[in-house]
């Protein structure tokens, strides 16, 4: 599975970092990003609640 973040849709809530640290993290302007694109089996599930909670629908999977 791949993510990434949209960021013109990003308003930086920070939803998706609180849910999945190991695949989301906020850049130096406050706005989330992929640490790295490719999810790892183990963070599959925590992923997926992150995209379903963000509440701007700014991450993208595929």
């Amino acid at each position: 599975m791949k993510v990434s973040v949209d960021s013109d849709r990003c308003r930086g809530h920070g939803v998706c970092v609180a849910l999945c640290p190991a695949v989301f993290e906020l850049n130096d302007d406050g706005y989330a990003q992929a640490r790295n694109p490719e999810v790892q089996n183990e963070n599959e599930e925590a992923a997926i609640d992150a995209v379903d909670a963000c509440p701007e629908h700014a991450i993208v999977v595929g």
